[in-house]
């Protein structure tokens, strides 16, 4: 199940096509997608030949976020089929992966971060909540200017928790970040580039990406890294473990509360929500 879910690709010029499979489901994110993101990225790292990486959804969407089964079981709607995986995942959303300092669901997207070489994610269709986190953990982004980006979790009364807080204030500025945040609006791929989120805008940002990691995998591999390595260590945060960290405890304290499911159920049954 989990070699299904992520494919990859290496070409002659060591460029790594890594494809999230779930294109029936618009790519959204379950348990067995978490595992195969921190799985390819774990072998990515240890294959010296490959030089750059580009980072894109198969079919119509890059990644529309969590898939939505896990959503009806928050609602108390259909939790006797919840996957054993969705129910592994809530457990140990505050847990830490043995040795890092993020947990499953935030290591499907700082493994991409922490890769030693380029990442590049090509967006077209959407990129909703934990799907845009995913490229937000690039090193780059092209999309497509009628692409759909949202830092959605705020929908289901929930924060980003993906790592997505720390990329969002780097990326695009406090306010700017904030704004995203609270209010959860669709932003258009030609918008995202004028605030930060992504790098520019392709027709086909598949092929553009790929043209790019080419290019780059053309200079010298030593000094790519080295130059990741660095600008990485210029704009991380000083404490992005305790940052992590604290997105996982902000979720778990928020998930099954009572403004949480409400935010949940009121989406489901299409009315305004009641919070208390």
């Amino acid at each position: 199940m989990t070699e299904t879910r992520v494919t990859v690709s290496v070409d002659g010029d060591g460029v790594a096509d890594v494809r999230l499979n779930r294109p029936d489901k618009l790519n959204a994110l379950d348990m067995a997608m978490f595992e195969a993101l921190a799985d390819t990225g774990d072998a990515l790292a240890a294959d010296p030949s490959v030089r750059a990486v580009v980072l894109s959804g198969e079919g119509r969407s890059f990644c529309a976020g969590l898939d939505f089964a896990n959503f009806a079981a928050m609602a108390g709607e259909g939790e006797a089929d919840a996957s054993v995986r969705a129910r592994r995942l809530a457990t140990d959303i505050v847990a830490r992966e043995p040795g890092r300092i993020t947990n499953l669901a935030q290591q499907a997207v700082h493994t991409w971060r922490e890769l030693p070489q380029p990442v590049i994610a090509a967006v077209a269709g959407h990129a909703l909540g934990g799907g845009l986190q995913i490229a937000l953990g690039a090193d780059l982004r092209i999309v497509a200017p009628d692409a759909r980006l949202s830092v959605l979790e705020i929908r289901w009364g929930l924060v980003p928790d993906m790592t997505g807080t720390a990329a969002l204030a780097r990326l695009v500025g406090e306010d700017v970040a904030k704004e995203l945040t609270f209010t959860g609006r669709m932003v258009s791929g030609e918008e995202a580039v004028r605030l930060g989120l992504a790098t520019r805008t392709a027709e086909d940002p598949r092929a553009a990406a790929l043209d790019l990691a080419r290019e780059i995998a053309g200079r010298s591999p030593d000094a790519i890294r080295a130059a990741k390595r660095l600008l990485n260590r210029a704009t991380d945060g000083p404490d992005l473990a305790g940052q992590l960290l604290e997105e996982s405890r902000a979720l778990d304290a928020l998930r099954g509360s009572p403004n949480q499911v409400e935010a949940v159920r009121a989406y489901f049954e299409k009315r305004p929500p009641s919070f208390t």
